[in-house]
């Protein structure tokens, strides 16, 4: 059974409460003051806890989306990460195949012409040969007969860290929130790329090109757009593209826009830090590298580097975000420069959560869709 399951969720549920009961029935008879009346009751309620915290975190994890698998939860992932590419164009198939397809739920229709359609896919780079799963949402517009000579916009949405790509379309609704919007004529039509900015698991790479490690920012600013604009009908222009994360992948989203504003010409953070941390998820990501570190700043990279012409979404909220006077004081600065725009989203409260994310994804997807063209 998957870490994610309902039978899991389930179980351990139940284990929890024949647990409960257990140590109920059994209390009276281990109400002796000996060793072994004393070593009884220990074992029962460290058991009765044991269950519970486990129930709560199996609950806490298809909530939030933090580990895909058990080997994801003990950081035995090997399915995915940085491959090395010996064949002459790239791996059979080309740098994106498409594994699976599913239409999309929770929508009116039938169809991918009335619904659009998720497809699961596996991407590898052609300059990095990092390899990572993904999933590309397709509105309807896509497969209509009028629209089959037009090109899209796409957006590249980044999960947090450790974050599963699934979560994306099953818990933060993006496809769907996408569909409606454009039905509602409240933003035009948009190809989703789905996926976590962890494309070496367990390691956190903080999208960052590590010296002797994966070349991760490189494959986001150039390898993923020219996947997917080599397989989909996707707008070549830098204004076509837009990237959008929570948490580290809203740090992701903002550094990449600001470092590549000819691959994004738009950017939102969503509840996002401005530096690259160190910490042991993410190892030594710059070997004593000095420039690299600065250019993992944002603090730094808008103090030093030239304001780059692309538009900038930050969100936070004022009671229940750590990064509050972070995002004022990033918004400040940004005005500062005259030339890369700045939107924000500050909730009068909100955690680091799902829940927040979701009241903030509507109003983003809107705002992007106002700064991305088809062509």
């Amino acid at each position: 059974m998957g870490l994610t399951s309902n039978k899991v969720l389930l179980l351990t549920v139940v284990l929890a409460v024949l647990l409960f009961i257990g140590t109920v029935w059994l209390w009276p008879r281990l109400a002796r003051q000996n060793w072994r009346s004393v070593t009884g009751r220990v074992g029962l309620l460290l058991a009765v806890q044991l269950a519970l915290f486990s129930s709560l975190g199996v609950a806490a994890n298809q909530a939030f989306g933090f580990y895909a698998s058990w080997a994801d939860l003990f950081g035995k992932e090997t399915a995915q990460g940085v491959v090395v590419d010996h064949t002459a164009n790239g791996a059979p198939g080309g740098p994106l195949q498409v594994l699976s397809t599913q239409q999309l739920q929770g929508v009116s229709g039938s169809g991918p012409r009335s619904t659009g359609q998720i497809q699961k896919v596996d991407i590898v780079g052609r300059t990095t040969h990092v390899a990572t799963p993904a999933y590309v949402y397709l509105p309807p517009e896509y497969f209509q007969p009028r629209y089959r000579t037009r090109t899209f916009p796409a957006a590249v949405i980044l999960t947090g860290y450790p974050g599963t790509a699934q979560a994306l379309v099953d818990k933060l609704h993006y496809p769907r929130t996408a569909q409606e919007l454009a039905k509602n004529g409240r933003m035009q039509p948009m190809i989703l790329v789905m996926l976590r900015p962890t494309v070496a698991p367990p390691r956190d790479t903080e999208c960052v090109d590590i010296p002797g490690g994966p070349q991760t920012e490189t494959f986001f600013a150039k390898d993923l757009p020219e996947a997917v604009t080599d397989h989909y009908r996707v707008g070549r222009k830098p204004g076509s593209w837009g990237i959008v994360g929570d948490s580290t992948g809203g740090y992701c989203a903002l550094k990449l826009a600001m470092h590549h504003p000819a691959s994004y010409a738009a950017a939102a953070g969503l509840s996002p830090y401005y530096k690259a941390p160190i910490d042991p998820t993410t190892g030594d990501l710059f070997r004593g590298d000095r420039n690299l570190r600065n250019r993992a700043d944002l603090w730094w990279c808008l103090k030093h580097l030239p304001a780059p012409a692309t538009s900038l979404l930050v969100t936070s909220s004022r009671i229940g975000e750590h990064n509050y006077k972070d995002t004022l004081r990033f918004i400040d600065q940004v005005k500062a420069t005259n030339l890369t725009g700045i939107s924000s989203i500050i909730l009068p409260s909100g955690g680091h959560n799902f829940n927040t994310w979701r009241r903030e994804i509507p109003a983003t997807l809107q705002w992007l869709s106002g700064r991305l063209s088809d062509r």
